[in-house]
């Protein structure tokens, strides 16, 4: 607990989704200093406002997880916005970061980042071994190269940078807009609205055969907010539950816990995405002993509990 006494921690991102939760795992170890910038005051695509938000902040410790995010069909009809905005708030970031000198910077990746056709599970050393999956390699490039960027800067300045590589989150607070959400919140609404509306068919995206692993929000909140206190050298480190599950079952799971008995069916025009993701989480254990907690039923539940609590109840 010494750790975060009298420290001033900036968080961007931090009325974001996963960003919110670090905050209040911030708070439970006694924090009393968060700066949380917002969008509408400080655009850090701009250097400008990333040297204002430093100037307001006086931070020790920077966690970014500011970024422009979103699903596959996002991704795919926005790929030069997704490249240059999280490139430039990531990049200006650390560069001011290292001019005012600040203690750490936790710099936070994606999995989005590792090859299309990386061997499962997904370990660290394979970051570099292949070009991401097409319809978000512009967005996984751009935060791969704040690894780039944090190694450089612990060699010739001296900066303590760490990158953390989390997999795909869910949880209750995830972004339910169809037009950016990624894929269980978006399938959380199709079936909810599909029960709702008495509908006898949903219409998903892809064949799926793809895997995706999920890691439950408050548990990859806890794995930063140690990451942040414990881990200090360069390589990066993955941040996932050590499972995958195949789309088809997911979307059968979903289907279950939402109560919705009609039919499924697949659009094969569309994409699958990376065809599996799954991380080998034994670095996180071994430097600063995360593993997560949260099972991925339960954790379905909670998300789709709060959805229904906070929208329209079907």
């Amino acid at each position: 607990m010494n750790f975060w006494q009298n420290k001033r921690l900036l968080v961007s991102g931090g009325a974001g989704f996963l960003g919110s939760f670090v905050v209040e795992k911030l708070k439970e170890r006694g924090c009393k200093d968060i700066f949380v910038p917002r969008s509408k005051d400080f655009n850090l695509v701009e250097m400008n406002a990333v040297r204002r938000v430093f100037m307001d902040a006086k931070p020790d410790i920077v966690i970014h997880l500011a970024a422009r995010v979103g699903g596959i069909g996002a991704n795919r009809d926005n790929p030069g916005g997704f490249f240059y905005d999280n490139l430039m708030m990531g990049v200006q970031m650390i560069e001011v970061g290292r001019q005012v000198g600040i203690g750490k910077f936790v710099a936070i990746g994606t999995i989005c980042a590792y090859p299309k056709f990386s061997s499962v599970p997904f370990k660290e050393e394979d970051l570099w071994n292949g070009y991401p999956e097409e319809t978000n390699a512009p967005y996984g490039l751009a935060k791969k190269m704040l690894l780039i960027q944090a190694q450089a800067y612990r060699q010739q300045y001296g900066l303590n940078a760490i990158y953390l590589l989390p997999v795909n989150l869910y949880g209750p607070r995830d972004n339910f807009d169809p037009e950016s959400s990624h894929v269980i919140p978006a399938l959380i609404k199709r079936c909810i609205e599909a029960v709702r509306n008495g509908s006898d068919q949903i219409i998903v995206w892809g064949t799926g055969k793809a895997t995706r692993e999920f890691l439950y929000v408050d548990d990859c909140a806890e794995a930063i907010t140690i990451a942040t206190e414990k881990y200090n050298k360069p390589d990066p480190i993955n941040i996932g539950a050590g499972f995958e599950i195949t789309i088809e079952d997911l979307v059968k799971l979903i289907a279950k816990l939402t109560n919705f008995k009609g039919k499924i069916i697949w659009d094969t025009t569309r994409p699958d995405g990376q065809p599996r993701r799954m991380l080998d989480c034994a670095k996180a254990e071994k430097e600063f002993g995360f593993k997560a907690k949260t099972n991925f039923e339960n954790g379905l539940r909670k998300t789709i509990d709060w959805y229904i609590s906070t929208k329209q109840p079907f």
